[in-house]
């Protein structure tokens, strides 16, 4: 094995560590892998259908972005660990695979103690087969006897069945499976987490403290526990084709649209990826992340996102004229989609804005990384994905959105936003190359 070149904290040149994309990855219902992905984003198909997973005749929505096709043996190594994934843990997994073969990262190249992963995840929830045999056995006469539990239901569960359902575990397997020895964190903060993984990443790298890290998010909000402890009141009702569901800052949108998947990047120091000839993608220059304290309906959430808006655009000393595109969250309800309409007028005037949800839903914890690529390929190639379904502007959301044709020849720059329903907001910024 050839000579590995440290960079350690004391380098006086690396004081100001530029932090860049080398790789993207990505599991999500409309492709698994740049190629698909990107080809349905240019060419605005979506990924949200009528389910074939879930029993629908219960459901009252019977629709969602749903990943189809998705083999989990053919990136999960090794195989026996599939025994403790639940399917969230697997899409993580096979996007942080992807994300690295996309790096071209080889053995040579890596110095597996200056190598991490932070990785977003939600609350996972149990499959009901996994408990179906606990439940049963604590109903002797037909009606659940909770006395029962502790001397019969445990004996009938899998030894490791917590393991499938930790929101740590997909950082965890990915680093086993990558051998990374260094910083290992796991963000569980609702819809931003995936971009505030990526965000802790680059600053784990502007502190010295990797060379390489492998970040993103993943969850699976399609799942049948998730909708009977939420409830449907939330959701888009849709009466027609499920593709147009999903409509964010359009005055006909009606709720969230649910769906799954995950994201993965692989950040570099850049003296790092250029010291191994890789291709940088994008450079990140700035985050910000605020919170509004939850006060009814005098929560300033609309604060939130403005402040986060200025400390990314001020962490990466760009004016608001410079943002090529931004990123929307774009959850496509009535009471959120104007609030973040207001607050990107106010910051960054009329800059174009895209809403990748509009493709495959709301992906929770997968969704800002899931974005973040759609951004990134979106400078790869000089043009802006369209928003689907924005076929009438509403007064209440003041924004550009980029409708009928993807955007060509914007500026090579991009804000991705993301928040959470309990009062988080997430930006960051990235540039092209």
């Amino acid at each position: 094995m050839p000579d590995l070149q440290i960079y350690g904290t004391d380098d006086s040149a690396d004081s100001a560590r530029e932090v860049v994309i080398t790789g993207v990855g990505m599991v999500t219902p409309i492709g698994i892998g740049r190629a698909d992905f990107w080809n349905s984003l240019i060419e605005g198909q979506s990924g949200v259908r009528p389910l074939t997973r879930l029993d629908i005749d219960s459901l009252r929505v019977k629709f969602g972005g749903e990943v189809a096709e998705f083999d989990p043996k053919a990136y999960v190594r090794p195989r026996k660990s599939l025994k403790v994934m639940s399917r969230e843990i697997q899409f993580g997994f096979a996007a942080a695979d992807l994300a690295f073969r996309d790096a071209e990262l080889s053995e040579g190249a890596i110095d597996h103690d200056r190598m991490g992963v932070v990785f977003g995840a939600d609350m996972m929830y149990c499959e009901l087969d996994d408990l179906s045999d606990a439940y049963n056995s604590c109903m002797p006469e037909g009606e659940f006897d909770f006395s029962l539990w502790g001397s019969q239901a445990l004996s009938q569960m899998y030894p490791l069945w917590m393991l499938k359902y930790l929101p740590n575990m997909p950082a965890c397997h990915i680093a086993i499976a990558l051998d990374a020895h260094g910083p290992n964190n796991s963000i569980t903060l609702g819809e931003v987490s995936g971009l505030l993984a990526i965000a802790e990443a680059t600053r784990v790298i502007e502190r010295g403290q990797a060379d390489l890290m492998v970040a993103g998010g993943t969850s699976t909000p399609l799942h049948p526990m998730n909708l009977i402890s939420r409830g449907d009141a939330h959701l888009s009702h849709y009466a027609g084709d499920p593709a147009g569901a999903c409509r964010p800052f359009d005055a006909g949108r009606g709720g969230v649209v649910l769906g799954e998947g995950a994201g993965a990047l692989v950040l570099e120091l850049r003296s790092h990826a250029e010291a191994r000839g890789a291709k940088i993608l994008a450079r990140v220059v700035g985050h910000g992340n605020a919170f509004a304290p939850q006060r009814g309906a005098d929560t300033d959430t609309a604060g939130a996102i403005v402040r986060s808006l200025r400390q990314a655009l001020g962490e990466a000393g760009l004016d608001p004229s410079d943002i090529g595109h931004v990123n929307a969250h774009g959850i496509s309800t009535v009471e959120r989609d104007p609030i973040e309409a207001a607050a990107i007028r106010e910051v960054l005037g009329d800059v174009p804005v895209t809403a990748p949800k509009s493709y495959f839903g709301y992906l929770g914890a997968g969704g800002g990384a899931v974005e973040l690529v759609a951004s990134v390929l979106a400078l790869e190639h000089g043009r802006v994905p369209v928003t689907l379904n924005y076929d009438e502007p509403d007064p209440q959301c003041p924004v550009n959105v980029i409708h009928d044709r993807p955007l060509p020849d914007a500026k090579p720059t991009a804000l991705a936003l993301n928040q959470a329903s309990t009062g988080q907001a997430a930006s960051l910024a990235i540039v092209r190359d």
